[in-house]
């Protein structure tokens, strides 16, 4: 059964990277609400500007036209009041689940999310969530504020769905409509009613899962897998680095081979690969198990930006350059390439490495927001650089599409070192990579 435009009042709860670009494509079929706590977010989203990147000027104008057929009336309106979403009759959760200095699940964000919900909760209505999270938390966790705030019977009054997030922030082929949805239900009403939802907008399809743990556990295990198969791969690079071979000939070689799955050393950050391991060995530790794969691939991972330091530093030594006095360029300093998101950027450690070492660091990434590095991290990203600025080493650390055809040589000193991670240039001129 397809869900009928107009059929359903929708409100998303957080309009950042997954909530934003989900609710401007439901505001095609639906009447869609989309809350978010923080005034200047919504401030900067009705004068048409998504600091994401994500979303573009012209996709956010679209979305603010409201249009009635006969159907009903379908379009986005954007808010900081809560009680603008008193009127839906499906709530999307999509807000962050980071995790606190211990790595451990900080799930105030989805709490607090879940209390706002729960406070317009009526009967017959539908509460999803994308948020990443533990197998069980949904159940274990957000139901019963739900049932204790709004004083409705789980399963009887209102009804609960699990649909995880898969945006891949900075990709602009793999759109969220291209990509498979899984959904999930407390019941199979819920769970069918989910369904037709996504369905409804995404191009890909869907694919109903059996139960809400197991779309739970579905989205923390593809992050997870990955994060293991770049830790193998991070601790390769370190081994024939040791032994004076080239990672990136070897990748090539081994490559010829069919079944090889094409992973790259490289500094594990984001909102994802670099937390949601943490999700699962805490689940898994509750359970009783300890899972040690896992978080051994965790401390390989968060090696990484003090080994990027420290190899600079010996490439630095080698060509009898003082560190004292050096000035290395850090170039990027997002998460991952070609997006706008410092969250968990592991590029900082790195940073702070090195002015521990007495080295002088500039940052230059235009596509981030220089206020929200400084908000975050206390570092100061250049605007631009110097025509005449020249320095004793650049690293290259996160391989932005902009950096690839950048006249490096035009900012190194006759001796200097260019360290690039990723190998975007050419061998001649790099010192090194991963």
């Amino acid at each position: 059964m397809q869900m009928e435009r107009g059929a359903e009042k929708i409100a998303v709860i957080g309009l950042g990277y997954v909530g934003l670009p989900l609710a401007i494509l439901l505001s095609k079929q639906y009447a869609v609400t989309g809350y978010d706590h923080a005034d200047n977010r919504i401030a900067e989203l009705q004068n048409l500007n998504d600091r994401s990147g994500e979303v573009t000027s012209e996709e956010l104008s679209d979305a603010f036209l409201l249009f009635k057929t006969s159907k009903g009336i379908f379009g986005l309106e954007v808010t900081d009041n809560p009680d603008t979403i008193a009127h839906s009759t499906i709530f999307i959760i999509a807000v962050p689940t980071p995790v606190d200095q211990s790595n451990l699940p900080d799930l105030s964000p989805l709490k607090a999310a879940t209390e706002l919900v729960a406070r317009h909760l009526k009967k017959g209505d539908l509460v999803v969530y994308e948020s990443t999270v533990y197998p069980g938390c949904t159940e274990l966790v957000a139901v019963p504020i739900l049932e204790q705030v709004s004083r409705l019977t789980y399963n009887i009054d209102f009804t609960v769905g699990y649909s995880p997030e898969r945006m891949n922030p900075g990709d602009k082929q793999r759109k969220l409509t291209d990509i498979v949805k899984v959904t999930s239900g407390s019941n199979p009403e819920a769970a069918s009613r989910v369904n037709n939802l996504y369905a409804s907008i995404i191009k890909a399809g869907t694919y109903l899962a059996p139960s809400i743990k197991i779309a739970e556990a579905s989205k923390v295990v593809e992050n997870t897998q990955r994060d293991i198969n770049i830790a193998y791969m991070n601790e390769l690079s370190k081994v024939f680095t040791a032994l004076d071979i080239d990672m990136k000939e070897v990748t090539k070689a081994a490559a010829t081979k069919w079944n090889f799955l094409p992973f790259h050393p490289g500094l594990v950050g984001g909102h994802c690969i670099g937390v949601d391991p943490y999700y699962l060995i805490h689940r898994s530790m509750q359970a009783g198990y300890e899972p040690v794969l896992l978080k051994s691939a965790r401390v390989i991972n968060n090696s990484m930006g003090d080994y990027v330091a420290s190899r600079m530093l010996a490439l630095l030594a080698k060509k009898q350059i003082d560190v004292s006095t050096a000035r290395v360029l850090i170039m990027g300093i997002a998460f991952k390439e070609n997006t706008a998101d410092i969250r968990n950027s592991r590029v900082v450690e790195l940073i702070n490495q090195l002015i521990a070492s007495g080295v002088a660091v500039d940052i230059y990434d235009p596509l981030v927001d220089a206020q929200a590095v400084s908000e975050s991290y206390g570092l100061t990203c250049l605007d631009k650089l110097g025509e005449t600025d020249k320095y004793d080493g650049i690293i290259i650390a996160v391989p932005h599409a902009v950096f690839y055809d950048f006249d490096y040589g035009k900012y190194l000193k006759q001796l200097a070192v260019l360290y690039d991670l990723h190998g975007i240039v050419s061998g001649q001129l790099s010192d090194g990579s991963l």
